[in-house]
């Protein structure tokens, strides 16, 4: 093989391998593996939630939102794995339709019944049980 034929494909070999968009060498196996995809509920849930309730229950659902150092008491830890076991998706909707007083709980939280559809809830509730701590 002459050298001008192999230097062009070397240059072929290198260009598809920077193209194939996969880290080379040890970097490769560093990378976390890809996070299953959300469904299309699930990412309709999260945009719900973002808008309406991450500014007091935070991006994880943690109860750390940007209001929540000004609410007493503050708002609950969706994540927390036991909170997450103790609730039926019917009582959390329950809680997203009717608000905290609506169900015995601070009055901070607004009932969102009204603003929301039951599809747009039932989606909230969805995104609310992906937030579960592991």
């Amino acid at each position: 093989m002459n050298s001008v034929r192999f230097g062009a494909l070397l240059t072929v070999a290198i260009a598809i391998g920077a193209c194939s968009g996969k880290p080379a060498g040890k970097a490769a196996s560093a990378a976390p593996p890809p996070s299953k995809p959300m469904s299309y509920e699930l990412r309709l849930g999260r945009a719900t939630f973002q808008h309406y309730c991450q500014t007091c229950h935070g991006e994880t659902g943690a109860g750390d939102g940007f209001n929540a150092f000004n609410l007493d008491p503050r708002p609950r830890d969706l994540s927390d794995p036991a909170f997450q076991k103790k609730k039926t998706d019917a009582e959390l909707t329950d809680a997203v339709q009717r608000g905290g007083a609506g169900v015995g709980l601070s009055a901070m939280m607004p009932p969102w019944g009204r603003t929301l559809s039951p599809e747009q809830v039932e989606q909230v509730v969805l995104y609310l049980r992906s937030l579960e701590k592991h």
